[in-house]
């Protein structure tokens, strides 16, 4: 009988050097718009150094800050923290008190 390798990974969120999720996406894409930043501040003519310097503290900052996020929300906290500031912090109804308790007798009748 032919035996398979299952493999146990399947469903589980990707996850490099203890970032997961959106936090590997968000670093990746992070890391390539300083890569492009730093390009176009070299071809502008800015000091060599200056560039690699900023480019340096940038992605230092960068990495600082993703990891941070990473440990203080979680794996889906980030996207539930999103979620929470777009909900209303409370309803507003501007019918009058006395519209609730009438009823509508046309769709009462149909």
């Amino acid at each position: 009988m032919v035996s398979y390798h299952i493999n146990k990974g399947i469903g589980r969120t990707v996850e490099f050097k203890g970032l997961k999720a959106q936090y590997l996406f968000i670093f990746a894409g992070g890391l390539l718009g300083i890569l492009v930043f730093v390009m176009i501040i070299y071809m502008a003519g800015v000091n060599t150094y200056l560039c690699l310097f900023l480019g340096g503290s940038i992605s230092g900052l960068l990495i600082w800050q993703i990891f941070s996020l990473n440990r203080k929300y979680g794996e889906y906290g980030l996207m539930k923290s999103g979620a929470k500031k777009r909900h209303p912090k409370y309803i507003i109804s501007r019918k009058s008190i006395c519209r609730y308790f009438k009823s509508n007798v046309k769709n009462a009748a149909s």
